[in-house]
């Protein structure tokens, strides 16, 4: 199946699209700002789907909404180039290996615990993944920083981001550079007008979700019901991914509800972390071990409204708000804004280098394993799996 990409004129083919999906799927440890990383590799360099502009645009605008960001932004490189079906495909390919993974292991929950697994193995996973966004960084502020404004706007970002490490900073940077960017504009008659015509179904039934669910939580006690609730809640209450959207969890899943031990928890978030693919997917664990005391279909079900629950508000606004978005990018005032927005977006992924080096530690051999990833990406000999794959073994035999 083919779609034509109206800002591009070469066709794509769809088959090896999501197979490029899949392979961001495999590479993508560590978070969004990592995800990021992986993008820029497979759908930039590698494939040219897109551009860095276009990317870093897309990084901008899902850092703004509600839900999974590096999701909801690969989902909109598969709107991009196929529209909603791709899109939706997209979504399957990128969310569904994590899912049945992490729903697998809400089943050996205690053995995994009574093992007490370290995760030490997994040790180089996190020096891998900042080579993944020093490169993206390198890649993405070679193309926003265009003049001392937008040089200044990327320090600003990274800066305010790293001394600040709460959900409402990101947004706000975001949007303080698009105003910079206008002020500080020479040009005129930027508010010309564009047709829009928003795609309101989506919306609607974004509200509708939220809205149902909720009414009908008040009239069935249904466990898997609540569970969808609460975590269709959590994907339109978050904004900045998977380590976000933690607190909320613990809290209404271990401290309120008690459908899990504090220790079951940590041990399915630290699961989380040595997996490839969005950290939402730790949602599925969550709703299988809540779901637990019944049915095997039972557990799998509270899995699946988990999963599901969390990733459909992200999804649906995306559905939203990117046709109105490649509309919305027509109006000058809006493109000159995109300018500032692009460079803080630079800053951020930037600065997430320093802080997961940080997280990892800065020994001999985390940096060793960063510069040699940073090598292999430049030269484009290795592909992003295989440097994944290296680094688990390494962990393992060293």
């Amino acid at each position: 199946m083919k779609t034509e990409n109206l800002e591009n004129p070469k066709r794509v083919q769809w088959s090896p699209f999501l197979k490029d999906v899949f392979i961001c799927s495999l590479g993508a440890y560590g978070g969004p700002e990592a995800h990021y990383g992986v993008f820029t590799d497979q759908m930039v360099a590698k494939k040219n789907y897109l551009t860095e502009e276009e990317l870093v645009e897309l990084i901008a605008l899902t850092g703004i909404l509600p839900g999974p960001s590096s999701t909801q932004t690969i989902v909109a490189i598969g709107h991009k180039i196929g529209g909603p079906v791709l899109a939706f495909l997209t979504m399957i390919v990128w969310t569904l290996p994590v899912l049945t993974v992490m729903t697998l292991l809400s089943f050996l929950s205690q053995f995994l615990g009574s093992m007490n697994i370290s995760q030490n193995e997994l040790r180089y996973i996190g020096p891998m993944a900042v080579g993944f966004i020093i490169v993206a960084a390198y890649r993405i502020g070679r193309k926003v920083v265009k003049d001392k404004i937008t040089f200044l706007l990327l320090l600003f970002g990274a800066i305010s981001t790293y001394f600040i490490r709460e959900a409402w900073i990101f947004p706000l940077v975001l949007v303080i550079g698009g105003v910079v960017s206008i002020v500080t504009s020479e040009e005129k008659n930027l508010w010309n007008r564009v047709k829009l015509n928003p795609p309101w179904a989506y919306l609607i039934t974004f509200g509708m979700f939220a809205i149902g669910s909720l009414i009908l939580t008040l009239v069935w006690d249904n466990r898997i019901l609540h569970l969808f609730e609460s975590f269709y809640r959590y994907g339109y209450l978050v904004i900045g991914g998977g380590q976000v959207v933690v607190p909320l969890m613990y809290s209404e899943l271990v401290e309120v509800n008690q459908y899990m031990t504090n220790q079951e928890f940590l041990t399915g978030f630290g699961l989380v972390q040595g997996l490839p693919g969005p950290m939402f997917s730790f949602s599925a664990y969550s709703g299988g071990m809540a779901a637990r005391g019944g049915s095997v279909l039972t557990q799998v079900l509270g899995a699946i409204a988990g999963g599901i629950g969390i990733f459909l508000p992200g999804l649906l606004l995306i559905y939203f708000i990117y046709p109105i978005w490649e509309n919305l990018k027509k109006i000058k005032g809006i493109k000159v804004s995109l300018k500032g927005i692009s460079a803080v977006a630079g800053g951020l992924i930037t600065i997430a280098s320093v802080i997961l080096m940080q997280k990892s530690g800065f020994v001999i051999d985390n940096i060793i394993v960063m510069l040699l990833t940073v090598a292999l990406l430049f030269t484009k000999k290795v592909t992003a799996p295989l440097i994944v794959v290296l680094a688990i073994v390494v962990g393992f035999v060293i």
